[in-house]
């Protein structure tokens, strides 16, 4: 017996492979600090978790419409108009078991054998991933750290083609923190007027700014609206990874087919955790200010410690919980008699020799880079980045 072809071109995940590891080594009583999750350290919020305990205590634990019950969809619709200004019914929204499920029935409804879709790098992992599940091909668009990972309008014009069915967007970014401009944000509507893909727009990091306002590309261009999906869900504003629940907003018929996907897959998201979310959305705002302003200062403190480091740099990001650093000024030069050669390797040496669990950035799609998480304490950030400062001081 063998695996089937769709799985040759798929790689594991290098920040959950990564995590499992620092944690197995945690687990053996190794002093590891792991810069590799994508996972809030703050608590869900108490009245959070008291909305589902409620659900639990009044039996609601059966199974659910597949789309979600109608009080969450009808709350992520008023969410979706109060914060971002966008306008749908509960019938153009379907609840998922968390974001990532939703991009994937995204996919899986969309595409046919090689349709493309339009990925900017730096990229999360599993984009190019779900596409090729998918049976689609991904097209990706190379982008400059010296102009803010900004993608190039005319690279999105020369990348489109009569079968790209999608451009995706990702701000803030994960993996690195970038928050596209609206200027940026219009110019990319600009480019894909007069092409009928939609435009994914993933905005799970959207709570977590540290400067401006944000701003989804059909704010920008309503025009555009018709065919914007917009992903979102609870895991990193609300610190509900575990929870996992996600939701799509977009064109009915889209939505109708994702969720013959989710009928036959997962079917509903857990019942008390749709309770908790309908919590969530309606609870008040200032719940994100304790987080962000954590975030904020320990983003500063990060990105200080790390441009003093020798053949590092890193720019500070608007968004998220990422930074990442530039470690190609170590490429080519030695540690331990080994010349240095890319992210990959310097990512195993980070974790077997300092114990330190950092992502590299060649599964990102920039092997420049590494990509680290702060989202940890002050202590454990210092921690690690010493041990991360003496690996550079050993780089010769």
């Amino acid at each position: 017996m063998n695996l089937a072809n769709r799985l040759k071109a798929i790689k594991p995940s290098p920040t959950l492979a990564l995590n499992a590891k620092a944690k197995a080594l945690a687990a053996q009583g190794v002093d590891v600090v792991s810069f590799a999750a994508g996972e809030p350290d703050f608590d869900t919020p108490d009245f959070i978790k008291q909305a589902a305990i409620d659900a639990l205590n009044k039996g609601f634990t059966k199974y659910t419409p597949t789309a979600g019950i109608p009080e969450l969809r009808e709350a992520i619709c008023a969410k979706l108009e109060r914060d971002n200004h966008l306008t749908y019914a509960p019938e153009q929204v379907l609840v998922s078991v968390g974001a990532k499920h939703s991009l994937y029935n995204i996919f899986q409804a969309l595409l046919n054998e090689g349709d493309e879709v339009i990925i900017l790098s730096p990229y999360w992992v599993s984009y190019p991933d779900m596409v090729q599940l998918a049976g689609g091909k991904p097209v990706i668009i190379e982008t400059r750290e010296e102009d803010g990972f900004a993608p190039d309008p005319e690279a999105i014009r020369k990348a489109l083609s009569p079968r790209t069915k999608a451009l995706i967007i990702n701000s803030p970014s994960n993996p690195s923190g970038v928050v596209l401009s609206r200027d940026t944000l219009s110019k990319i509507a600009d480019a894909v007027r007069g092409h009928e893909c939609l435009l994914v727009s993933d905005d799970i990091y959207e709570k977590l700014l540290y400067t401006g306002e944000f701003a989804n590309i059909g704010n920008v261009a309503p025009d555009l609206v018709p065919r914007l999906v917009v992903v979102n869900g609870m895991s990193k504003a609300f610190s509900m990874t575990g929870w996992r629940l996600g939701y799509t907003a977009g064109p009915k018929w889209l939505i109708a087919g994702m969720q013959m996907i989710q009928d036959q897959s997962t079917s509903n998201p857990s019942s008390f955790s749709q309770k908790a979310a309908v919590a969530a959305l309606k609870g008040p705002e200032s719940i994100f200010e304790p987080m962000v302003k954590e975030y904020r200062a320990r983003r500063d403190m990060v990105v200080e410690l790390l441009n003093s480091f020798d053949g590092v740099r890193c720019r500070s990001p608007e968004g998220a919980f990422y930074v990442l650093p530039n470690i190609s000024g170590l490429y080519g030069r030695s540690y331990k008699g080994t010349p240095l050669q890319g992210s990959l390797q310097v990512s195993e040496i980070l974790l077997n020799d300092f114990r330190i669990a950092a992502v590299p950035g060649a599964p990102f799609g920039v092997d420049a880079n590494i990509r680290l998480s702060f989202a940890t304490s002050r202590e454990l950030l210092r921690k690690g980045l010493e041990r991360f400062r003496e690996f550079t001081a050993s780089v010769r």
